[in-house]
Parts: C-alpha cells; sequence; structure tokens
C-alpha cells in the first residue's frame, strides 16, 4: 500500500486542475480511451466516456478560453478535468480523488500558504436554476402547438403539466449569436416538486422534427439527482424511471397509469435520487452500454436501500424505436408479461 503520509494532507486542487489541463490530451487518451480527437476537442457520448459526440474537451487554449474545460451540449454540464476524473472514479471521497489526481501527475502540489485556492468543483448555481424555472414560466399549454406535433410523430401521446411550448426560446450559438428557436420544454423537479430547472428540445417550424442545430436538447439548471415527472410521483409505490424524454414515455404510451420520471440522460439515470417511499423502482434503460451500466449503478443504490430494482430493456436500441415499430398494443403486451412475472401487486398495470 502507498503511503501517502503528509505529501497529500494539503493538495491544491486549483493547482491539480490546471496540471491536468496542461497534459489534456494525454488526460483524455489515459482516462478516456474510447472518445477520439476533432480538431482542437476530444470528443465522447458524456461523463461515461462511452463514443459519441455530445460531450467536449477543449484540449488547448483558445484566446480566453481555458484548456481542459468540457461541456455536455446535450444537457448543459460543464467542469473542468478534475470534475470528469471524478465522474470518472465515482464513487472516491475527495481526498482520495485529489490523491489519485497528484498520483497521475506525479507531483503534489500544495494549498498556498495564506489557505486560499481558485478551485471551486462546477455546481448548477442558483441563477441558472432560477433561469430554468423562469423559462418554464414562460412556456404555454402543448395542445396544438409545434411541441404536440413533434412527440405525436414520435407515436407519443401521453402528455401532461410537465410540458410546455416556447415558439422563440433563445441559444447562444458557439460564434455567439443569438437565435431564437420554437422549443418543447420540460420541467425538472426535485422528489418534493419543486423545479430545478428545464429541458429544451429545440425543433424545426417545417419538418415537426429536432431542429438542425448541434445538440437541440439541452438544459437549463439543475437535472442532477432529478427527473422530469409524468402520473401521481409522490403516491405511487412503483416508479418508472428512464433515460431520455421521448423514450420514458414511450414506456408511459405502453402503461397510462405509471408514474414516470425520465432523467434525460443514462449518466443522470444513475444519479436520480429516487423518493424513499417507493417499493419498487422499474429502471427503463436504451439497450447500449452505457444504458446497462447506469441501470445497474441504480438498481445497486435502491437495493441497498431496501427498494426492489427491475430493469426494463427495450428490444431494439431504445423504446421509442420499439414504439414506433411495433406500435403501442405490442409493446404494451410484452412490458405487462415483464411486469406481471416479476410482482405480484403493482400500480404499474392493472390487476387481471
Amino acid at each position: 500500500m502507498t503511503n501517502y503520509g503528509s505529501k497529500f494532507e494539503r493538495l491544491d486542487p486549483g493547482a491539480l486542475s490546471r496540471g491536468l489541463a496542461r497534459h489534456a490530451e494525454a488526460f483524455c487518451r489515459h482516462w478516456f480511451p474510447e472518445g477520439r480527437k476533432v480538431g482542437n476537442y476530444w470528443q465522447m457520448a458524456d461523463i461515461s466516456g462511452a463514443k459519441g459526440r455530445s460531450l467536449t474537451i477543449r484540449l488547448n487554449a483558445q484566446g480566453n478560453s481555458q484548456a481542459g474545460k468540457w461541456t455536455d451540449h446535450q444537457n448543459g454540464d460543464h467542469g473542468d478535468l478534475l470534475d470528469l476524473l471524478h465522474y470518472r472514479l465515482e464513487p472516491v471521497a475527495y481526498p482520495d480523488l485529489l490523491r489519485q489526481a497528484a498520483d497521475y501527475l506525479g507531483e503534489a502540489p500544495v494549498i498556498p500558504d495564506d489557505g486560499t485556492s481558485d478551485y471551486e468543483p462546477a455546481v448548477t448555481s442558483n441563477r441558472q436554476i432560477e433561469a430554468g424555472r423562469r423559462l418554464f414560466s414562460y412556456g404555454r399549454p402543448i395542445k396544438n402547438t409545434l411541441a404536440e406535433a413533434y412527440l405525436r410523430g414520435r407515436g407519443i401521446a401521453r402528455f401532461g403539466p410537465a410540458l410546455a411550448f416556447h415558439p422563440n426560446a433563445y441559444l447562444r450559438a458557439e460564434d455567439g449569436t443569438r437565435l431564437e428557436i420554437p422549443a418543447l420544454l420540460a420541467a425538472i423537479t426535485d422528489n418534493a416538486g419543486t423545479v430545478t430547472g428545464c429541458s429544451r428540445v429545440f425543433l424545426n417550424a417545417q419538418t415537426s422534427g429536432l431542429a438542425d442545430i448541434e445538440a437541440p436538447k439541452r438544459v437549463l439548471g439543475r437535472l442532477h439527482g432529478n427527473a422530469i415527472r409524468f402520473g401521481e410521483v409522490s403516491a405511487c409505490t412503483d416508479l418508472l424511471a428512464g433515460e431520455g424524454l421521448e423514450n420514458t414515455l414511450s414506456v408511459g404510451m405502453a402503461l397510462p397509469k405509471a408514474a414516470l420520471a425520465s432523467c434525460l440522460t443514462a449518466n443522470h439515470l444513475a444519479a436520480f435520487a429516487y423518493p424513499a417511499s417507493i417499493k419498487r423502482l422499474w429502471i427503463a434503460r436504451d439497450n447500449d452500454e452505457a444504458g446497462a451500466r447506469a441501470a445497474t449503478r441504480l438498481a445497486d443504490r435502491a437495493d441497498a436501500d431496501g427498494i426492489e430494482p427491475l430493469i426494463l430493456t427495450p428490444e431494439r436500441d431504445d423504446f421509442n424505436l420499439d414504439l414506433t415499430t411495433d406500435g403501442v398494443t405490442k409493446l404494451r403486451r410484452r412490458l405487462a408479461a415483464f411486469i406481471n412475472a416479476h410482482a405480484s401487486e403493482h400500480d404499474l398495470w392493472p390487476s387481471a
């Protein structure tokens, strides 16, 4: 066992973060080998490191933009390489995280003599949370709007007060240009029902599909631990938690009585803070490696808390593809057979 001793007692998180940023490309290749380099960025699906393009890490400084900073363009999360290392090693105690970073760098920078450090872990600010609440309050019901057309085009007709439509929600393009684009809005809430953010699905008014922009699905506010909810979540004994909004609502089409929680991404599904009052947690995962990892992590936590976890897996890539390919009746029969085989009592599906 390594004896860290006093060498690691006063590690400076800010210095470690800067040290990792100086070796950003080597860091990415070591810790996230499934990603790939594209120009000045390392691209991957999300903080899991899976193949994809939604999360980008800047490898070298550009003007006022620092090396080592990353953004998940799907949900708005961002931070530095120390944050990514934390996610990679999770669960890990913070002192152990600093030791791992120092070991990787081969050095142990210490806290300055005045006891200050410029490092602050990436957190969602109260300003972002309030902006998300305000944005959702500006939305209007989705009936007879582009948002309804988009969902119906995905085979979805289960809606609810968590959804709204904004005809010209704005976002800032990478070049600084302000764009105004219609968007499906969804309120993100905690277990107390407090709105902590707003999901935005930017839409194309001509096609009723997704807007032709980079990362048309974004989050404003705090998503971690929270979800977009449908049905009687506060009173249910069985809760169904899923990844993407469309995929979760697709399961909801087949299970019209089910209380639903859409966590939007695999990583946020794994981090979902389920209500302590439920008896069973049904986890609707996507049919890929990220979905499998997220479902297992969430199931392990629920099981440790005395809540029975059960995992639902689509036949194809995701449940929306199952819905649009097979239709709601076939999907309902398949899910009902699985549910009734694994739970004699539940409030997802009427008893026979």
